[in-house]
């Protein structure tokens, strides 16, 4: 028995080193695209098409990717996918053209819902049940971390390096995390032909399964949220007469409340019986912080808020992700985390196009009034739902 929970332990680890780099590789291109894109001649719409194409992609492969990684092994589509994401940046290198530029995103959106949720699914695979919430806490902490610190770590390449640098290094440390799985993740074989049932019936039997239905509205309606903080916030605190460095105060205290209140919501999963207290509270809390930010115009309260929304996402995102690894049939496992993926980009679309034309009209206090009352009926459903199916 110990030598089985070393191997899972082991095996975790590989996988959050995995994710981190990978997500650090690939969040490396987030602030530098933009700027190569626009010294090629691309205006602010034809920015917004090239990361619209990449959120499209990622939102509509995620299920069939996840999909693929039920029927045929968890190998298959990530290795698939890290060599996607490696070559995505390689072509990125020598892109002459923003058209370029949107195709090559393709591929970058491809490899994202390739990867990510066949990683996902791997780590409740060779989890124990009686850990999963510490196993996910753990590897969602890597993932959040990568993409928090892969725009940072992509300004500094860019500044002292050149911007088309970073592309080299992000394709160099994705292949090196291509080169960790080969050799270092055994090979999940595909379910047997027995264990795996048409399309249809696999269907229908996750869209009956409330819990799970439960667990993407929570991912879909906090994403409408997150989605608001990520894409307007900088311009609310610039709005209020704040600098660049208040705006990345406030994110970064985001960011790493987030991703510190992984591990220990994890092990919260693990021990409380009525898990769904934690979601809808998780969900309680981020819908109050989001609805306070208009509030308030100075840099100290605005950082106090954005650390109890972390605090607050943490906690919701860690469990939701658990519970789907909980409430679903390891055949249909991936299927189901493709469809959490799906949820997430889903959510940050809708809140991206919707929010911004609420802003224009209204203002910013009914961007987030919104955005809170959206995350807020979402808690509701996500309760309704889950405990219907008990």
């Amino acid at each position: 028995m110990n030598e089985s929970n070393n191997l899972a332990r082991r095996l975790l680890l590989t996988a959050c080193l995995i994710s981190f780099c990978c997500f650090l590789g690939s969040y490396m291109r987030i602030p530098i695209v933009p700027l190569l894109a626009t010294s090629l001649g691309a205006d602010t719409a034809q920015v917004g098409m090239i990361n619209g194409a990449f959120m499209l992609v990622a939102g509509a492969m995620s299920i069939p990717s996840g999909l693929l990684s039920d029927r045929l092994g968890r190998r298959v589509p990530l290795l698939g996918g890290l060599t996607l994401l490696a070559l995505s940046s390689l072509l990125l290198y020598w892109s002459q053209s923003p058209l370029q530029m949107g195709l090559i995103y393709l591929f970058f959106g491809m490899g994202l819902s390739a990867f990510s949720p066949t990683l996902m699914s791997y780590v409740a695979d060779v989890t124990p049940p009686e850990t999963i919430g510490q196993a996910y806490g753990l590897y969602t902490m890597a993932l959040y971390g990568g993409m928090t610190l892969g725009p940072a770590a992509g300004g500094f390449v860019g500044t002292a390096l050149g911007l088309r640098t970073v592309f080299l290094v992000s394709a160099g440390i994705i292949f090196a995390m291509l080169l960790v799985a080969v050799f270092f993740l055994p090979v999940q074989p595909p379910h047997r032909h027995h264990e795996r049932p048409a399309l249809l019936p696999q269907l229908r039997e996750l869209m009956a399964n409330r819990r799970l239905l439960a667990c993407l509205a929570g991912t879909g309606g906090g994403c409408i949220g997150f989605g608001m903080f990520v894409t307007f916030m900088p311009l609310y605190i610039r709005s209020r007469g704040l600098g660049t460095m208040e705006v990345g105060a406030v994110f970064a205290t985001q960011a790493l409340s987030n991703a510190l209140s992984r591990v220990p919501s994890g092990k919260l999963y693990d021990k409380v019986q009525d898990k769904s207290l934690l979601v809808s509270g998780g969900l309680a809390i981020f819908a109050v912080a989001l609805g306070s930010f208009q509030f308030f115009g100075k840099v100290l309260p605005l950082v106090a808020v954005a650390a109890v929304m972390g605090v607050s996402m943490g906690v919701a995102f860690t469990v939701i992700g658990a519970l789907i690894a909980d409430v679903v049939a390891r055949p249909l496992r991936g299927l189901a985390m493709g469809c959490y993926n799906t949820s997430v980009y889903a959510g940050m679309m809708v809140s991206s196009v919707g929010v911004g034309h609420v802003i224009r009209g209204y203002g910013f206090n009914a961007g987030f009034s919104l955005s809170a009352a959206a995350v807020a009926v979402v808690m509701l459903l996500f309760g309704f739902l889950y405990h219907r199916a008990a």
